[in-house]
């Protein structure tokens, strides 16, 4: 679910400005940074809000929610926050924490005896904390192929079996690297303790006490609200509007949730306080001691001994549910959040009392969801004034330059050798991923097709590429994820297995091609 969040990192630490400085952004100079960005790049709709010393200081709606409708969008749209989801279920097993009905440190087995991990040690010593942590030793969004695109038929049984099928990249508890399925993991270690599924827990424990009357946990539960933003991809200054990404409920702890702005806001402000809310904060959600635990660097990013003077960051970190990393001597926590056609960040400055949200309808809309919040964040911070807007509009174009530089080059060499003679009854047939399922290799109209029979929208027509290789263009094109697919072949030159990885060096990551290891079945 996007690794823009990484690219963003590197180019804060690259990007150099003037020497003028701000303190705080009135609302009229946020409305500025909003339609510069839209006057930069393509881009449909926004909602920002940020809170201050306890107080909504901006909360606003900007753009449309649909092109194709051109509804206003405002401060109560609901948008797909994504991977921002993660820290509502991290604050809803903090709740049980709390309650007494968990510890970090309980194993995931004791509560779900059918989870397997890639080693037995691993499985056996895999706690409550490591789901949430990104340092399993499994690679960057191992397994996501289950859920992206959407569509798929697969179940937390399949997701709960899946990690021993997977190859490790490092070892356990070692290194960072994001995932999404363990997350998934954790909302059904929820429902098994509390007897209630993640979207009822979040719903009952988080939403209504907060009174997030709009805020919904998965997509399904929207019902006939209008006030709903559509995703949109923009490319080449045209934008499309996307279908609704739907995941399913399944992936609601990952990812699921739908909010607006002034909801938000008002988790916002329970964060800053420590999990207490109410006139007079005498209510509570969780303890400070979880708040805490949550902002506690459990897995190191990076650190720098020399930072950049500009900022003056030296570590990257991961917590519970949000990235850690320090600033001009202040801690940030944030998050980043992706789904086709929708972005989203959220910051916490807890040391000024500060906290934003930006929520947005068009992917890559010029990474306007990353440089507004930066340039407010920028100017609390007083660090030297940039120009935020134009660097990340400039980088999302220099990034569809570059994927395009390389698939263009690709298909310009499937059209070099499409006259290229090849038996297709050396490649047909069934071919099966221990995680992932099956696919079919068939004839479609006289021409090499890919079928995945678990998640159909994986389809398309495979095109001769070079050696043993062919380049699969997908049907689906709401995210660029058209992939290589390499076949191994026996003493007969019969196809054997698959080996695939994506096209485009940006291709997002959930697209995970390369942890397939697709064998042929022989009935």
């Amino acid at each position: 679910m996007k690794s823009i969040s990484i690219i963003i990192t590197v180019l804060a630490f690259s990007l150099t400005g003037n020497s003028v400085l701000a303190q705080g952004l009135s609302s009229t100079q946020i409305d500025s940074l909003v339609q510069r960005t839209f006057e930069l790049s393509p881009a449909v709709g926004m909602a920002i809000a940020v809170v201050k010393d306890g107080k909504v200081i901006h909360s606003k709606g900007y753009g449309v929610s649909s092109s194709e409708t051109g509804k206003k969008a405002d401060e109560n749209t609901l948008f797909a926050i994504a991977s921002n989801s993660k820290a509502f279920t991290t604050a809803a097993l903090s709740i049980l924490v709390d309650e007494g009905k968990i510890s970090w440190q309980d194993k995931v087995v004791d509560y779900i005896p059918e989870f397997r991990m890639y080693d037995d040690y691993v499985t056996a010593n895999f706690n409550i904390e490591d789901l949430l942590t990104h340092r399993s030793g499994l690679g960057l969004g191992a397994g996501d192929l289950m859920f992206f695109p959407d569509g798929g038929d697969f179940t937390i049984e399949d997701v709960l079996t899946s990690f021993q099928y997977q190859t490790p990249t490092s070892a356990f508890r070692t290194k960072y690297d994001y995932d999404n399925l363990l997350y998934i993991v954790a909302g059904e270690v929820i429902k098994r303790v509390s007897g209630m599924s993640w979207a009822d827990f979040v719903q009952t424990k988080i939403f209504s006490p907060l009174g997030m009357s709009r805020t919904v946990p998965v997509y399904s539960r929207l019902g006939s609200d209008e006030n709903v933003a559509f995703p949109h991809r923009s490319y080449n200054n045209e934008i499309v509007q996307l279908e609704t990404y739907n995941g399913g409920d399944l992936l609601g702890a990952a990812g699921g949730i739908y909010s607006c702005a002034n909801d938000l806001s008002k988790w916002l402000l329970l964060q800053l306080n420590g999990g207490r809310y109410g006139n007079d904060l005498s209510k509570e959600i969780f303890s400070m001691q979880r708040q805490h635990e949550m902002w506690y660097p459990h897995t190191v990013m990076g650190f720098n001994s020399s930072p950049n003077p500009r900022t003056n960051t030296h570590l990257s970190a991961y917590g519970l549910g949000w990235d850690i990393l320090d600033k001009k001597g202040s801690f940030i926590y944030q998050h980043t959040g992706g789904l086709p056609g929708m972005l989203s960040r959220t910051i916490l400055v807890p040391e000024l009392n500060l906290g934003i949200v930006v929520l947005t309808n068009s992917d890559p809309g010029g990474y306007g969801f990353y440089s507004i919040p930066e340039a407010i964040l920028d100017s609390y911070l007083k660090i030297e004034k940039r120009d935020w807007v134009k660097a990340l509009a400039e980088r999302a174009e220099a990034r569809n330059s570059e994927s395009d530089s390389v698939t263009t080059a690709v298909w310009e060499t499937v059209k070099k050798n499409k006259k290229q003679k090849i038996d297709p009854a050396n490649f047909i047939g069934k071919y099966r991923d221990p995680w992932f399922g099956d696919v079919e290799v068939s004839l479609k109209n006289d021409k090499l097709w890919f079928t995945s029979k678990r998640s159909p929208k994986l389809n398309g027509q495979m095109f001769f590429y070079k050696a043993t290789t062919f380049a699969v263009k997908w049907e689906y094109t709401d995210m660029p994820c058209d992939a290589f697919a390499t076949f191994n072949f026996n003493e007969e030159a019969k196809a054997i297995s698959i080996r695939m990885k994506g096209i485009s060096p940006n291709i997002d990551f959930s697209f995970d091609f390369h942890d397939l290891k697709l064998e042929k079945v022989v009935d």
